[in-house]
């Protein structure tokens, strides 16, 4: 079944979703993805109405895709575009029940230490840079790497967003705002950034990042930006060759660079704009260094005949 006859089946219900997620105010971004998801699921099971989908159509098509390779994210986030799709319905009086709230999600690995670089990888990724917009680039990989900026929160900067106390006012997900004081060296590459920047066409929106074509730098040139540096940094650094990179690690390393510095878990939820404090623990995670450091500290507290003379 394609995309046309999905269309034609469950026309009004794509478009109430549709109706619903821009009254929430979702992302470009997240609005597709959800749509795609949805479009798949009811490829699945067409031709069954909407008011007849079951909890159990719902676990059938979780259990094919987990057949078909999907990991425990990716059918989370299926899972989580199904609830959103069923409730829109029922917010829109379309439905009266969602047979998606009820299923539990897939228990993801905990603990599992992302991948980010080290402070001298990061210093490394930043002489890399290069290009005609380099300003602009470098003012990128900064605000991700030093300011733990996500790729669509780059892409949203207003020129506005960078204030005159010196902190930019950031809209993350779910729509909300939050403020990062920046580094006097950030601060100075930004309004470096600003002075090069080519004149906006898109009237009265000022993008912070515009392109040669006057636009809204879009999230796919952002990556590119970082992915490109990304390359040649592993150029330099063949050590780094079989690590998976990509512009997203550049906000784990600043998260990492900030636990290392003894930045408390709150804190650091607020910097990263996550909603629940159980994702910022993630980057709690702790290299041998650290540990053998913290169990270094009690070693005095052995008491003196148990400890080792020759040492």
């Amino acid at each position: 079944m394609g995309q046309h006859e999905v269309t034609d089946s469950y026309g009004l219900e794509m478009d109430l979703f549709s109706i619903w997620m821009k009254n929430k105010g979702m992302t470009k971004s997240t609005h597709q993805a959800y749509i795609n998801d949805v479009r798949f699921f009811l490829q699945t099971i067409h031709p069954t109405e909407t008011k007849n989908i079951t909890k159990m159509d719902i676990m059938r098509y979780m259990a094919v895709c987990r057949e078909k390779g999907a990991g425990d994210e990716a059918r989370n986030r299926k899972l989580s575009s199904l609830r959103s799709f069923f409730k829109a319905l029922i917010e829109m009086e379309h439905l009266e029940g969602n047979p998606a709230a009820l299923i539990a999600k897939s228990k993801q690995e905990k603990n599992r230490i992302p991948v980010y670089l080290e402070e001298n990888e990061l210093e490394a990724l930043l002489q890399a840079i290069q290009g005609k917009y380099y300003i602009r680039n470098v003012a990128i990989v900064l605000l991700m790497s030093y300011a733990g900026l996500r790729v669509g929160e780059v892409h949203r900067m207003n020129v506005q967003d960078l204030r005159q106390d010196g902190s930019i006012h950031i809209l993350g997900k779910g729509r909300k705002w939050r403020v990062i004081p920046l580094p006097d060296a950030l601060q100075h590459v930004l309004n470096e950034a600003l002075a090069e920047r080519k004149e906006s066409r898109q009237g009265k929106e000022q993008p912070f990042f515009v392109s040669q074509f006057g636009r809204r730098l879009s999230i796919r040139m952002i990556q590119t930006v970082a992915d490109e540096t990304i390359k040649l940094l592993k150029e330099t650094m063949p050590a780094l060759a079989d690590k998976r990179l990509s512009s997203h690690k550049l906000r784990h390393s600043f998260a990492t660079m900030q636990i290392r510095s003894g930045t408390d878990i709150r804190t650091l939820q607020e910097l990263l704009g996550h909603a629940s404090i159980e994702t910022t623990q993630i980057y709690t995670h702790i290299d041998n260094k650290q540990l053998r450091n913290a169990m270094n500290n009690i070693s005095s507290k052995i008491p003196m005949k148990f400890q080792n003379k020759d040492t």
